[in-house]
């Protein structure tokens, strides 16, 4: 088994792990969390620390906020994964803001607005390639 193979294991772990515990760490709080999803996890190879990227969804003037609130409460729920995740270490936890969803979404939009002003683009099937004549 490759040391790559179980990074991505634990990474696949963690991203589980640290979404449930948001549910326990906020609970009763003021926090919404149908709006913070963990899109990704990358713990280092000697498991130290792990980036977390989060994505929020809505909230655009409080991103900053939340981001902050997670950072916070990391102390909680690192407590929380030691408990459920046996590693050699409990990563210290690093929450970033991944904004690749809503990247993603606004390609969509653009292509579908391109698609309704010109729904003719979308009828006409590609040119076909040309063969060249070579001897």
């Amino acid at each position: 088994m490759s040391n790559v193979d179980r990074l991505t294991r634990v990474n696949a772990l963690l991203k589980r792990e640290i979404a449930e515990s948001l549910y326990r760490v906020f609970a009763g709080q003021d926090f919404d969390f149908a709006a913070v999803t963990v899109t990704h996890v990358f713990i280092s190879s000697d498991l130290h620390t792990a980036r977390v990227l989060v994505s929020i969804l809505g909230h655009e003037k409080d991103r900053a906020g939340i981001l902050r609130r997670l950072q916070q409460h990391h102390g909680a729920i690192q407590k929380l994964l030691s408990k459920h995740v046996i590693l050699k270490y409990t990563p210290q936890l690093h929450f970033e803001l991944d904004t690749s969803v809503e990247q993603g979404d606004h390609v969509l939009r653009l292509l579908e607005k391109m698609e309704t002003e010109h729904p003719d683009w979308a009828a006409e099937p590609p040119p076909a390639p040309q063969e060249e004549n070579t001897p």
